[in-house]
């Protein structure tokens, strides 16, 4: 047997309304009757778009300079998941990087108008960011060690 289910929504008249909901726009580019939206606006989400091509650019320069310094005899993959793909499958390691960072931030983009997601897209670029900057100073370091002998 089925109970049946009601929902009741009372008229759109007796809702209170809030001031700033009802007065016209400041300028902001808003729609008069809406309150200001602090993440989700177009604003927010190229700004967001952007962060998120460049955590999967500083993903293909880290996948990149790990080769190089994987190969080149100078440093050992720091992930003891994927070590042994850097080492024998160098090919295979790039093709799985870039596809779970790409499947990653897809998902996170997808989930954009969430917080939570816009923290884990922030989070990731500065991980990426944070892993460029190593990559840097470790090559600084190997020119410096070049040009002193």
């Amino acid at each position: 047997m089925t109970i049946p289910v009601c929902v009741m929504y009372p008229p759109e008249s007796t809702i209170a309304r809030s001031p700033e909901r009802t007065e016209q726009s400041s300028g902001s580019g808003e729609p008069a009757g809406t309150a200001p939206a602090w993440v989700g606006n177009p604003t927010h989400f190229r700004w967001l778009a952007g962060i998120v091509r460049t955590v999967i650019v500083l993903n293909l320069c880290d996948a990149v300079l790990t080769l190089l310094w994987v190969e080149a005899g100078f440093a050992r993959e720091a992930n003891p998941l994927i070590r042994e793909i850097v080492e024998n499958h160098p090919l295979l390691f790039v093709v799985v990087k870039l596809g779970v960072v790409m499947l990653s931030t897809l998902l996170l983009w997808r989930l954009r108008a969430r917080p939570l997601a816009v923290v884990g897209i922030f989070s990731a670029f500065l991980v990426y960011y944070w892993i460029l900057v190593y990559h840097l100073s470790f090559a600084s370091f190997l020119l410096g060690q070049l040009f002193e002998s």
